[in-house]
């Protein structure tokens, strides 16, 4: 082997060796997820399926808005001192202190927002708190995952990251069979189900969080304001994202019929053919891009779209040429829905590509005050446009929604990027943030 390939394989060997881990174990946790959401749809009636849209669908926004953007400030907060135990506590305990502020304001306005979401469903009180009961303790301990999970990423310990999705991606399987036979499956038994199985994912995140780091972290008044300080330019656009992240299904669920609650549910989960996809940006990609040489950003960042754009424009087009396939695994009930297919499958490719930049522009800290005006003012006028010219009851007008949506955020992000290789990088302050031995990230 010359020197020049010897230096490739060097280069490309741990590479492959993560995606080969990430496309064989996350694979296997998808798998199991979709199967799951497929078997949610074939299994349960239309009306009994669009509670459990609603529930998970809102759940999306919750998240997002218990958190705001301030778990993705621990990747680029640490960077290189992946070796600093204690620093990475202390941002860890500062982040948590950060995150039970926001949920004593986020839990209080979801008791009242949500029964007047679903008001007009037809649904009884106890129907509602129940729902309600499950939202907010399903979206508290997703936002638990996602923080400890980004430690685990940081200390490169993938393979608890995965075995934890892959244990309750398999135990919800068994579940539902175990129920399904003894005719106890419904609406509230599969979110029963996910909350279990998220609870799960979180607690055993946390647990070897504390493994890992060794140290018991302080909150202090100073990282709480280098994580405010990078995440405040991006908390706006993060909180509009959350709510307008699933406004179709709002919409719908507002002023449509229960069926197309259930249309717009099944059909997002067809979306899901992204998800392994869409996952790998935050476990690889976005590390990759937050450790990486500034003279190789620019030219790796090119590629990683380039591979994006053609996944997602090989699986759109295959939902146009096939569509039957992908409604065949839906079932019966939405056996009617062959060009809302292709828009999903559209939406998921916008929304994979839009994801791919957001991630890098968070890693190379391109955070921007306009960057996040744009996408409020401009989707805001698209939003506009759409209420008051489509009728947004029937499923296909839904979708059309969401693509025009994902469009605008797709060139925001576009914008932000370019913005910021011409501009350079928002600045930060890491307090303590003492030098040690050099830790990278493969």
């Amino acid at each position: 082997m010359t020197g020049r390939a010897h230096a490739w394989w060097a280069f490309l060997a741990p590479k492959l060796r993560q995606l080969a881990e990430f496309l064989t174990k996350q694979g296997l946790t998808l798998a199991g997820t979709l199967l799951y959401g497929l078997l949610c749809v074939r299994m349960l009636p239309v009306d009994e399926y669009a509670r459990f849209t609603v529930v998970f669908g809102v759940q999306g926004t919750l998240v997002l808005l218990m958190d705001i953007g301030i778990t993705n400030s621990l990747i680029p907060l640490v960077g290189e001192q992946v070796g600093n135990r204690r620093l990475i506590a202390d941002y860890l305990a500062s982040l948590r202190q950060v995150a039970h502020w926001i949920f004593a304001l986020v839990a209080p306005a979801t008791a009242i927002a949500y029964p007047l979401l679903v008001r007009n469903r037809g649904w009884g009180w106890q129907e509602i708190a129940a729902m309600l009961a499950i939202l907010i303790v399903s979206a508290w301990f997703a936002r638990v995952s996602a923080a400890y999970g980004a430690v685990l990423i940081i200390l490169r310990d993938r393979k608890h990251w995965y075995r934890a999705r892959m244990a309750a991606a398999a135990g919800a399987l068994i579940l539902l069979l175990i129920l399904r036979a003894a005719h106890w499956f419904n609406a509230y038994s599969a979110m029963l189900i996910s909350v279990c199985g998220i609870i799960f994912i979180g607690a055993s995140y946390y647990r070897r969080a504390g493994e890992l780091l060794g140290v018991r972290g302080e909150a202090s008044a100073e990282k709480r304001a280098a994580i405010m300080h990078l995440t405040l330019p991006t908390a706006p656009g993060v909180i509009f994202y959350a709510v307008q992240g699933q406004i179709a299904l709002l919409l719908i669920t507002i002023f449509g019929r229960t069926a197309g609650v259930a249309g717009v549910g099944a059909l997002s989960r067809l979306a899901q053919l992204f998800a392994l996809f869409v996952q790998a940006v935050p476990v690889l990609v976005e590390p990759y891009f937050a450790k990486l040489g500034a003279e190789k950003v620019r030219s790796h960042y090119v590629g990683a779209l380039a591979a994006a754009a053609s996944l997602g424009a090989s699986v759109t087009l295959a939902a146009h040429l096939f569509p039957g396939l992908f409604l065949w695994i839906l079932g019966p009930n939405y056996a009617g829905y062959r060009f809302e297919v292709q828009l999903v499958m559209l939406s998921g490719a916008i929304a994979l590509l839009s994801g791919l930049m957001a991630s890098v522009n968070v890693a190379r800290r391109f955070a921007y005050y306009w960057h996040n005006l744009f996408i409020i003012v401009a989707t805001v006028l698209v939003q506009v446009l759409f209420i008051t010219k489509v009728d947004l009851s029937t499923v296909r007008n839904a979708l059309w929604f969401n693509v025009a949506c994902g469009g605008v955020f797709l060139l925001a992000h576009g914008l932000c990027s370019v913005y910021g290789f011409v501009r350079g990088p928002r600045s930060v302050k890491a307090p303590d943030a003492v030098p040690c031995e050099e830790d990278v990230y493969v």
